[in-house]
């Protein structure tokens, strides 16, 4: 399982470097398998993701408006903290089957609509965004989605884009790991996986700033996506 979990990490942290979201989607593709519950999965998922996150937002900081930030982190943390505990009354293989059919439409979805789709920065949308990504990340552990497509929509620049998109990712995994430990998710099977997936995480970050700018970005978003695609299709069939 170590070897399992600091392969995942490396994979899961070089996509959250090189495209600025992804560590969620990536991770949970084969995560569940290797933890004793789906529960459990979340939370290392979480943990990891916070860890890839911090440096990201110290270095970014002055980037931050929590004028803007704050209708749609509150929601995010409302709507994951019930979504959490009706995860402890849903079966684990039902789960496995409904994160299948997220993770081929979430391919889909950034393979072909993602960059159609303009949404703007209004509290209904910031709303409605928060609501969504709190339902995906306490199901699923991967709130990426919804946040990153109003973040990219709303921001004026990329360095914008990703300090107010990590921020809300590490404000949003920290609420969600407290919820996570009140219900008994984060366990020593939990702490042994994020020791595992630390090293991992570290590797996978310097990976992905050295090929960050040597290879077309575009071209590697296609094939995470594909990746993505396909792992769902596997947790289907």
């Amino acid at each position: 399982m170590a070897l399992y979990i600091f392969l995942l990490s490396i994979g899961a942290s070089f996509v959250q470097r090189t495209t600025g979201f992804g560590f969620g989607i990536f991770i949970m593709t084969m995560l569940p398998f290797f933890l004793p519950s789906y529960g459990e999965a979340t939370a290392l998922s979480g943990l990891l993701a916070m860890t890839t996150s911090l440096p990201i937002v110290w270095r970014l900081r002055r980037f931050i408006c929590w004028q803007r930030l704050w209708v749609i982190l509150l929601t995010f943390i409302v709507v994951s903290a019930v979504a959490i505990f009706w995860l402890t009354s849903i079966e684990d293989q039902l789960l496995h089957i409904i994160l299948g059919c997220v993770l081929v439409l979430t391919s889909i979805y950034f393979a072909v609509f993602s960059q159609r789709i303009k949404l703007p920065a209004t509290r209904s949308v910031q709303i409605g965004a928060g609501g969504l990504s709190g339902l995906m990340g306490g199901f699923f552990g991967m709130q990426g989605p919804p946040a990153v497509l109003y973040f990219i929509s709303s921001e004026p620049s990329k360095e914008h884009y990703m300090a107010m998109a990590q921020t809300y990712f590490l404000i949003g995994n920290a609420m969600m790991t407290l919820v996570r430990l009140y219900n008994g998710f984060v366990t020593p099977a939990v702490l042994d996986g994020y020791l595992y997936g630390i090293g991992g995480v570290a590797l996978g970050t310097m990976l992905g700033a050295y090929v960050f700018s040597r290879i077309p970005t575009r071209l590697f978003r296609y094939i995470v996506y594909a990746y993505i695609g396909i792992s769902g299709l596997v947790m289907l069939f």
